[in-house]
């Protein structure tokens, strides 16, 4: 596992040349998406695409990063690092599968460190049809007044409010109730939008591009925030259809006797969720048969993650904040998505690895 933190960066300007430079050691092509705003730096922003493996190869392999901005730290490690494994590519090849990587799915938030794009909407709740009803979220409408209070840190009231709202209805129900996806609170969390978003509309182009020629398609994207420290869940990131579930258990749960959980059946730590990126799949390639799984690493404690949240969307609101006040909602921010240790990025790097692995074999079977 020796070189494994330098695969990981402290930036987005520094994830991306770390990703070009193994694309271009790796002999492969990269086709930018730019991105219309500047960076945290001024640096510029772009969906990033390599394909290693022909343009006409029948089983496609996806992997992906910063879907959730700040995610992508993580994200982006996993990638640098599987584009510098020989072995791994060399399993692929021989396999026929060709790997498509996505760079920065939102890299607006990866490079600002927030965890929404540049319109302030979860991208993981944004791939709907708009022409028809959104979903309604009356859950966090009532706790809407309550989720972004008008300080920060929040008094004692109002943590008493949410700790008495906990205590009635649940930790599980306060989690759906946030992280479900609302599409009602323009500045509230877990935002889905009204629209498809840049990175939305991106990332159809990019698998109208490489996918639409595939018979057989996996899709493997990596997150964190959910779960004890340094455990990849495998979630299930599809269609409630049973034999695709059968078929990504059987792919992603049989060696290494980690389950594939799902969120249908309650199985997952994530709730149910509405607006999926995984649904652009079957959209853009109706022709491939479908697996997808979301890589989901835990860092800290649930309750943790969502004060970060909280935080973090206070201070959009409030862009005039001291700036030590500013440092520590990022800092907090930061630690609940990732956690900055050599142990934590070898698990992490060890298990992506795993489930590459058996993506590919699951393909090429």
């Amino acid at each position: 596992m020796s070189g494994v933190s330098d695969a990981f960066a402290r930036s987005y300007a520094q994830a991306r040349q770390n990703f070009l430079r193994a694309a271009d050691e790796a002999g492969l092509r990269v086709e930018a998406k730019p991105h219309p705003l500047p960076g945290l730096e001024g640096e510029p922003l772009a969906m990033d695409v390599a394909r290693d493996g022909p343009p006409d190869a029948s089983r496609l392999l996806i992997v992906s990063s910063a879907c959730h901005g700040v995610e992508g730290y993580c994200g982006s490690g996993v990638q640098v690092t599987a584009l510098r494994d020989t072995a791994f590519r060399a399993r692929a090849a021989e396999q026929g599968v060709a790997v498509l990587y996505i760079h920065g799915l939102n890299p607006y938030g990866f490079s600002h460190m927030r965890r929404t794009t540049h319109e302030n909407v979860d991208l993981n709740r944004n791939f709907h049809d708009f022409s028809r009803p959104l979903p309604v979220n009356e859950a966090y409408r009532e706790l809407a007044p309550l989720l972004v209070p008008p300080q920060w840190p929040p008094g004692e009231e109002n943590m008493q409010a949410i700790a008495r709202y906990v205590e009635q209805k649940g930790e599980k129900a306060y989690q759906a109730a946030i992280s479900g996806g609302q599409y009602e609170f323009e500045d509230g969390l877990f935002y889905g939008g009204r629209a498809p978003t840049w990175s939305n509309l991106a990332v159809r182009e990019v698998l109208r591009a490489h996918g639409r020629r595939a018979a057989r398609l996996a899709w493997i994207d990596i997150h964190t925030g959910l779960g004890p420290n340094g455990v990849g869940e495998r979630i299930y990131a599809g269609r409630d259809d049973p034999a695709a579930i059968a078929r990504a258990r059987q792919w992603w749960g049989g060696e290494s006797r980690t389950p594939v959980v799902s969120f249908y059946d309650g199985s997952s730590t994530s709730a149910v969720l509405t607006g999926l990126m995984f649904t652009s799949a079957y959209d853009e390639c109706p022709q491939a048969e479908y697996t997808g799984l979301a890589l989901e690493y835990g860092t800290q404690p649930l309750q943790q993650t969502f004060q970060a949240l909280r935080g973090e969307q206070w201070l959009r609101a409030h862009p005039d904040a001291p700036a030590a006040l500013a440092r520590q909602i990022r800092q907090a921010l930061m630690d609940a998505f990732y956690t900055d240790t050599d142990a934590w990025r070898e698990r992490i790097v060890a298990q992506g690895r795993e489930a590459l692995l058996q993506a590919v074999d699951g393909l090429a079977a």
